[in-house]
């Protein structure tokens, strides 16, 4: 039985139209007989990837020859990138070098940087910055619009964290819930009654999904944990004693509804800007176009509805814990924001990964299940576009850290460290991860360390059993 790919799901896969799709077609007919489609999308989207690798493949070669074919219609680079600054330099893998590089040859580039905590992934590298003119990049922004980091302090001692351990265990499984899972009664929030869910039909069909997933947080990296927050410097913006405190952190993003809005405008884009192949992930809209500004009014919303998601999770702990917060703190790490730069002109600055870090913005930057995150002020270092890093970030891929560490030795390291951990999978291993207070030097220039903040009970994606590694 032959494979049933279709045109349209080569699209899905993200091939342009045109020529392609038919040679594509005719190559599964001839080479791919068998009825497992998973394995002709996994070939078809390697050689979409990376075409250049296949272009002696006896099966794939007529794919990869037309991918790579000069298109007439397609948009010059600048011959060589714009100048860009790099921190933390030796810690940063050569795929997100190159990555920020062919965004810094983009005709509508005018500045960009790489964070310390830098890794590869599609388009603009997370931990990439990139301002442009009068241009939005949806993966520039990501897939996981408006992913951002929160915490409350409580004025409560950091005693309750072995006192009520238990209790504090189960707060966190009825009060979180992560990946597909999501609460039964979900809460109503204002950011569900925005007029674009009436305006724009994509953000229309999507609302029962954003009210359904509301007050959850995805899979993967993101997570919930309590810990204890040292605040350093006396003069903070909390006006709080310098001191210890229980404080509660939260990572996760727009959750289905804004990665639905960045699958539909990455399409749109693409269709609209035709890069050269191996740019085509940097497509971008034009504010100035009806598709730009739709796209900028749903990634703001998306950004909102992100920010409600952290402010569910934090008003049902306060609850649990019968405690107000004395402060909060938060901040979007992937998102567009339209600045000035040093000559006031209008900028729009795409933070993939990174945190903003303007003179007197207040942002925490987390470590690892085990290392300590920090609450920081930017310094408002032009020179990285007023940002900073996210985290750590990966020093493994997911991939390299299932297949290399060893899980007892990972619990035995987590062990160690008095952190008790809930789901969370050998992926998220504090190991896969760089050295946090070595990213925190390569960017002592960008931000002041405020207070700092070690994990005690972290929940992640997983089930509702007491684990360390899943």
């Amino acid at each position: 039985m032959k494979t049933n790919i279709t045109g349209k799901e080569l699209l899905d896969l993200g091939y342009p139209e045109g020529k392609v799709i038919g040679i594509a077609l005719e190559t599964v007919e001839q080479y791919f007989e068998s009825n497992d489609i998973d394995q002709t999308s996994r070939a078809l989207k390697s050689v979409l990837l990376k075409p250049e690798d296949f272009v002696n493949d006896k099966q794939l070669s007529a794919i990869a020859q037309e991918l790579l074919k000069p298109k007439d219609d397609v948009l010059p680079l600048r011959d060589t990138p714009d100048l860009y600054k790099v921190y933390g330099a030796e810690g940063i893998e050569q795929g997100a070098v190159k990555q920020i590089e062919m965004a810094m040859r983009l005709p509508v580039a005018r500045a960009g940087a790489l964070m310390p905590d830098a890794h590869q992934g599609y388009g603009l590298p997370i931990g990439g910055v990139l301002a442009t003119e009068n241009a939005v990049i949806p993966y520039g922004v990501g897939v996981d619009i408006g992913c951002r980091m929160c915490m409350t302090i409580y004025d409560i001692p950091e005693s309750i964290l072995s006192e009520r351990k238990d209790d504090l265990k189960k707060m966190l499984i009825r009060n979180t819930k992560f990946g597909r899972a999501t609460f039964s009664r979900p809460k109503d929030h204002e950011v569900l009654e925005n007029p674009l869910f009436n305006e724009i039909k994509l953000i229309g069909g999507l609302k029962d999904k954003a009210a359904s997933q509301i007050g959850s947080s995805g899979g993967g990296n993101h997570f919930v944990e309590f810990g204890i927050t040292e605040i350093e410097d006396p003069d903070n913006e909390f006006k709080l004693p310098v001191g210890r405190y229980l404080a509660l952190l939260s990572h996760s993003g727009s959750r289905g509804f804004g990665g639905a809005i960045a699958q539909h405008y990455t399409k749109l884009a693409m269709s609209k800007c035709k890069l050269p192949h191996e740019a085509r992930h940097l497509a971008w809209l034009d504010l100035n176009t009806e598709e730009g500004q739709e796209y900028w009014l749903a990634m703001n919303l998306a950004g909102d509805y992100a920010s409600a998601c952290h402010h569910q999770i934090h008003e049902r702990m306060a609850v649990g814990l019968r405690a107000t917060p004395v402060a909060m703190v938060e901040n979007h790490h992937n998102f567009a924001w339209k600045e000035k730069d040093h000559q006031g002109n209008e900028i729009i600055v795409h933070r993939k990964g990174a945190t903003p870090a303007g003179k007197g913005v207040l942002g925490i930057i987390p470590g690892s299940m085990t290392a300590p995150g920090y609450i920081v002020r930017g310094k408002g270092e032009e020179s990285s576009i007023n940002s900073a890093s996210h985290g750590a970030g990966r020093a493994m891929s997911r991939t390299q850290a299932k297949n290399t560490l060893d899980k007892q030795a990972v619990v035995k390291h987590i062990h160690a460290a008095g952190v008790e951990v809930i789901g969370s999978g050998i992926d998220e291993a504090p190991m896969a991860y760089k050295d946090i207070k070595q990213v925190m030097e390569s960017q002592k220039d960008l931000v002041d360390v405020v207070g700092s903040f070690q994990p005690q009970i972290v929940r992640m994606c997983g089930d509702d059993k007491f684990q360390e590694v899943d």
